[in-house]
């Protein structure tokens, strides 16, 4: 595999898309709702820091470290740039592959492809690279466009939150590869373009309201009904009638309380199994984390970011091998 005939296929797909009209539509609709999304989060920026300046005159001097309220964050306005990336991302990123190599099929301009000095890999892998670059422009220009509305409005951010940001943006491209290489395995494996488009956004829809209905009743299936809380003994006055058999109902509320934990337990690693084959899950595991800080322990929220990353990774790349290895071994006529 040369480097340069990879180039060469990713320049061209990648001019191809930015020049493409699906491409450009749904990247202006991404774009709107990404401006809309932002007025409300700039809105609610505003509204927050008018509390938090009027919580802090209320404090005063008197008020000790501990006791001081927290400044909010403009991380909470990419929130909502997620909330629009999520639908709209997605569909995006379908639409960047759904035919990459389906369309080569169906105008039998693969087989005069593969002709020239080119190797099979070097096709997928520029039409791979092509792909993800113009994904990447997409996502770099509604960030860009985020941060520019906030500086127009005197919002600048902290070296902390450009951090938070970067992280974000990184979630989000990982997020738009998963979508894209399930979308490249179906122009691959699927005879026609239009078959691919179908059962990408099929699958999507299903992806992001049917996985995690599925995941939570197959939770509550497999860890069975919960444990019953016991009988609370009779009570004259707010007081035990017998102290042993009220001694005997504390005992067992405590042991109710470590068989709660268990069956949470269960029922959380079947739904957490589950939503490791949804992308939006994964994509929501690494965000919210960083949007909200807050949200919970530093040490959760690692570990929560760094399953996220994972199974995103591990998404793509299972369907990027299913596109590569099937790509490699068809019989083109």
């Amino acid at each position: 595999m040369a480097a340069e005939r990879v180039f060469t296929v990713a320049g061209k797909e990648f001019t191809d898309h930015l020049t493409s009209r699906k491409f450009l539509v749904i990247l202006a609709l991404l774009l709107m709702f990404a401006l809309l999304g932002m007025h409300q989060g700039i809105d609610q920026y505003n509204k927050n820091l008018e509390s938090y300046n009027q919580q802090l005159q209320e404090a005063g001097d008197s008020a000790g470290p501990g006791m001081m309220p927290e400044r909010p964050s403009i991380l909470s306005v990419f929130g909502y740039l997620v909330s629009s990336l999520i639908p709209f991302g997605g569909m995006l990123a379908i639409a960047t592959g759904f035919d990459l190599i389906s369309k080569e099929k169906e105008s039998r301009s693969l087989k005069t492809l593969l002709s020239h000095p080119v190797y099979r890999d070097e096709v997928i892998n520029g039409k791979a690279l092509g792909g993800v670059a113009a994904l990447g422009v997409a996502l770099v220009t509604a960030f860009a466009l985020t941060l520019a509305v906030l500086l127009v409005f005197s919002i600048v951010p902290t070296a902390g939150e450009v951090v938070a940001i970067g992280v974000i943006g990184f979630a989000s491209l990982l997020y738009l590869l998963a979508f894209f290489a399930l979308a490249l395995a179906l122009s691959v494996v699927t005879k026609e373009s239009g078959h691919a488009v179908i059962y990408g956004l099929a699958l999507f829809f299903a992806i992001a309201f049917l996985l995690p209905t599925f995941g939570t009743v197959l939770g509550d299936a497999v860890a069975g009904d919960p444990p019953q809380r016991p009988e609370m003994p009779v009570t004259v006055d707010g007081r035990p009638v017998d102290e042993a058999v009220w001694m005997a109902y504390e005992e067992e509320c405590r042991q109710h309380t470590r068989e709660m934990e268990e069956y949470r337990g269960r029922r959380q690693v079947v739904t957490d199994t589950v939503n490791l084959f949804s992308p939006i899950v994964s994509y929501h595991a690494v965000v919210w984390p960083v949007a909200d800080p807050s949200g919970m322990p530093p040490e959760d929220a690692a570990g929560q970011i760094w399953r996220g990353v994972a199974a995103l990774v591990v998404f793509s790349s299972v369907f990027f091998a299913v596109a590569y290895g099937k790509f490699m071994r068809m019989d083109i006529r």
